[in-house]
């Protein structure tokens, strides 16, 4: 059996044909840990609103705030932009081997804060590291992938995504009686995970197509690039769908709980039961449909984002015209759930790996993932005071938000089972 320590293998020796070695799957799953521990914090963060806001005596413009800053948000974004340069222009490893630290030490602050400073901080802090480790870690994969298997490899991360609430979820309805210090130790859950998918990590090597890109000098492209030819089409496809797509999943996975507890359709437990039987809905569409189907051909990716995307245009569009009551909201959670897993961030993380050359990979999604998270802290910003008056106006803005995208992606380009060679020479030609 292959080393950890060896050359990772990629779409350029066996496994071509779809083939998906042991190694591959690891490495894929500790890549994927940065999604479990980005949408794990979010959701924490999450269940936490409301104790937060009676501990420390936040304002809903201080719960705004709060969410604006973290992982959902603007820090996630900032982390993003200078985490994905830097992957590129340094390389993968140097990114997601050190970021976890930094993670670790914030999630320290959050489940340790005894002022509201310690909990901004904290928060801003994990929303830094999670966004420098998402663009890198998904660049990993998409580059160790094999042609005909990088749907289905970086749909595990999708599944280690969702895994990641489903746990924080769980452990937060068990904690429940204990209030604040039963999130104090979902925290410290993350915390742990952190550490040792850090010391996992230490195995992995440096991404060889990353290593042969890096060696080409003077034939690298510039940043700039981007901003022209088929690179901005891709960079508009891209940001384009996970930004209005992005809008909905932040807002059903950061206030969700909030907005049930809040406005009366539930207690806390209920909330939580309804998250985590949303995002448990997401691993089973992506194992079921996204991982099965994602490589066989454009048609099938198209099909699914047909499928996915009307499901979520209603989950949200249900609430414009029936009350939010317990069984509307079931509604909801199965739709988006389910639709989100065909034409969802999947979809986004699969075609950022395809559309982009190597050493402008980690940039591009940088871009498009950190923009799409400063438009979702600002959003964030006001949800609690909407979702105050009512839940109409947030799942009307959601609505209107998932047709967008739902548009957009229905002129997705032909990439699948392509090796990454080939999508770049193909892209070249139409510049």
């Amino acid at each position: 059996m292959t080393s950890l320590q060896s050359t990772p293998p990629s779409e350029d020796v066996p496994g071509g044909d779809g083939a998906v070695s042991r190694q591959q799957w690891k490495w894929t799953g500790l890549a994927g840990m940065a999604s479990y521990l980005d949408a794990g914090s979010i959701v924490a963060l999450s269940s936490g609103l409301a104790f937060f806001q009676d501990r420390f005596g936040l304002s809903q413009n201080g719960l705004g705030a709060l969410t604006a800053i973290g992982p959902n948000a603007i820090g996630a974004a900032i982390g993003a932009f200078i985490g994905g340069r830097l992957g590129d222009k340094l390389g993968r490893k140097r990114i997601y081997q050190y970021d976890l630290l930094v993670y670790a030490a914030a999630i320290l602050l959050i489940a340790f804060a005894v002022n509201p400073l310690m909990l901004f901080a904290g928060t801003f802090i994990v929303g830094l590291a999670v966004g420098a480790d998402v663009p890198t870690s998904l660049a990993l994969v998409g580059e160790f992938s094999p042609a005909k298997a990088r749907g289905k490899l970086l749909g595990l991360t999708q599944v280690t995504w969702s895994l990641g609430p489903v746990v924080v979820l769980l452990l937060a309805l068990a904690l429940s009686d204990l209030g604040l210090l039963g999130i104090r130790i979902v925290f410290l859950h993350l915390f742990v995970v952190a550490l040792v998918t850090y010391a996992m990590r230490r195995g992995m090597v440096e991404s060889a197509v990353w290593r042969t890109a890096a060696q080409a000098g003077a034939a690298r492209p510039k940043v700039r690039d981007l901003l022209r030819g088929a690179h901005l089409r891709a960079l508009l496809f891209t940001g384009g769908i996970y930004l209005f797509w992005n809008l909905a999943a932040g807002t059903n996975g950061i206030f969700t709980p909030y907005m049930v507890k809040s406005l009366g359709a539930g207690s806390q437990a209920t909330s939580v039961g309804l998250s985590c039987a949303s995002f448990a809905l997401v691993i089973v569409g992506t194992v079921a449909v996204y991982m099965r189907y994602a490589d066989r051909g454009h048609q099938y990716r198209k099909a699914m984002w047909i499928a996915g995307s009307v499901m979520q245009v209603c989950a949200y569009g249900v609430f414009l015209f029936l009350p939010f009551t317990l069984p509307v909201i079931v509604f909801n959670v199965v739709l988006f759930g389910v639709g989100q897993a065909m034409a969802g961030e999947a979809v986004y993380k699969t075609i950022s790996q395809e559309v982009f050359p190597t050493m402008l990979r980690g940039t591009a999604q940088g871009i498009t993932f950190g923009t799409s998270r400063v438009v979702l802290g600002i959003w964030s910003f006001f949800v609690p005071a909407l979702a105050s008056t009512g839940i109409a106006p947030v799942a009307a803005f959601l609505t209107v938000s998932l047709l967008i995208c739902s548009v957009i992606g229905l002129f997705m380009p032909n990439t699948a089972g392509k090796s990454l060679e080939q999508v770049e020479a193909e892209r070249a030609a139409t510049r």
